[in-house]
């Protein structure tokens, strides 16, 4: 039978190997250099620092009454898929300790090239809707409670105690300045793998000579514009706003030529991670 590439097999192939990068980057860069880990991985660390507990099943014994709480709530497939995430990187976590070897002793490559492997792996998994698990579960029920707070302050706040619990006991303060920088690099790599490269501008362009402005840059730029009907709110007066996405090496010619034709022109330009349609990529593109 064909696999397709939204199936189950392909969502397994893609957990075991992010489930399988995280744990290299975790035995090989950041646990060694005691930069600690957010969630029950952390914790996990922490009690392997204390009394010697393996990693991986620590991990595996402390998220069992998360998967319970959350068996019926959550979904059966991000249940599931979250559930074999959590095993396997387990599993790694385990296996590879006997050959694990720092591949640097300097906390601070350790925190950048863990944090793009960390970013790389987690990222890869998030591509098929489940997660590692631990923290999240709890911060998703929080969210749900609270709905007005983004589910990122929930998870920064709980990797917060975790960490600062790490610098408390073990008196590391350090290890808590390259974990914020591992996790920094490893948000910013999860990002780009979940939403692709920023390669578009959108721009908002607000002017008195909106038609002028239209005209240049659907003639010179080459890009089509979408106007809306504005009103100030101080003001009251109606205008135009011109509406456009262009590529970032559009953003020097498409201020110079605002500015050319109106130099009162409010411009607001902001980043566009995925955009579909003519110039663009097509719209019938699979995910």
């Amino acid at each position: 039978m064909k696999l397709k590439f939204h199936g189950l097999w392909w969502d397994l192939t893609r957990i075991l190997v992010g489930s399988f990068i995280a744990a290299f980057s975790f035995r090989f860069f950041t646990f060694p250099n005691n930069i600690v880990s957010g969630g029950i991985t952390g914790i996990a660390q922490i009690l392997n620092l204390l009394l010697k507990l393996p990693v991986g099943a620590s991990i595996v014994v402390m998220n069992i009454p998360l998967f319970i709480w959350a068996g019926r709530k959550l979904g059966r497939r991000f249940v599931i898929l979250t559930g074999i995430c959590m095993f396997t990187n387990s599993v790694f976590i385990d296996l590879l300790e006997p050959i694990a070897k720092a591949v640097t002793n300097d906390p601070m490559l350790s925190a950048v090239y863990g944090g793009v492997l960390n970013g790389l792996g987690y990222g890869i998994v998030f591509t098929t809707g489940a997660t590692s698990g631990g923290t999240d579960i709890p911060a998703r029920f929080l969210r749900r409670k609270f709905p007005h707070i983004n589910f990122s302050t929930f998870l920064l706040g709980l990797n917060v105690v975790i960490i600062l619990a790490f610098a408390i006991i073990f008196r590391r303060f350090e290890s808590c300045m390259y974990t914020a920088i591992c996790m920094f690099i490893a948000n910013k790599v999860e990002a780009l793998i979940l939403y692709g490269p920023v390669d578009s501008r959108l721009c908002y362009i607000i002017s008195d000579k909106s038609e002028d402005l239209r005209h240049a840059l659907t003639e010179q730029l080459g890009r089509g514009v979408t106007l809306l009907q504005g009103q100030g709110a101080w003001s009251g007066k109606e205008k135009q706003v011109i509406l456009c996405v262009v590529k970032p090496i559009q953003i020097g010619p498409l201020r110079r030529m605002v500015r050319a034709i109106d130099v009162n022109a409010f411009l607001v330009i902001g980043d566009a991670r995925s955009v579909y349609g003519r110039g663009f990529e097509s719209i019938t593109t699979d995910d």
